[in-house]
């Protein structure tokens, strides 16, 4: 069980992390964009919350391994919980930096006055995709249990 609960605190916490810097390194960018133009703050709080979403890829990893822990678990189970928590934590906490510094990136040209909004929402997609694609190896490779 101990491979097992390694593998869900990895999961939970590194994803959780890399939420936390992503969306701290969007904080600070939209901070200054709201002092050089208040009037985006829409825009700027749109595109800071998106790093948000790899934690909670972390929290459902945890929700579908739950069931699978139980004292007459096999090793097996407990080494895939442990292999895919270390998968889905640090792609969950690479993917949700990386987006953060796309999308600070974004912010901050747009509190310059550049229309670019859109683009970096789409740019910041392409990391995304690989948490997800994470999150859908962790889930499938339960789901086999």
């Amino acid at each position: 069980m101990i491979m097992a609960y390694t593998g869900v605190a990895l999961m939970v916490g590194l994803a959780g992390l890399g939420s936390c810097i992503g969306l701290s390194y969007c904080g600070k960018a939209a901070i200054g964009g709201m002092k050089k133009d208040p009037s985006k703050m829409g825009q700027f709080i749109g595109l800071s919350a998106l790093p948000s979403s790899q934690g909670l890829y972390g929290f459902v990893g945890w929700f579908f391994s739950r069931s699978l822990i139980t004292p007459e678990m096999s090793t097996q189970v407990a080494v895939a919980i442990l292999l895919c928590g270390l998968l889905l934590g640090a792609v969950g906490l690479g993917s949700a930096i990386k987006q953060g510094q796309i999308l600070a990136n974004g912010i901050a040209a747009t509190a310059d006055g550049h229309n670019v909004f859109a683009i970096s929402m789409v740019e910041a997609v392409f990391p995304e995709l690989y948490a997800i694609l994470a999150l859908l190896v962790s889930l499938l490779t339960f789901m086999t249990f």
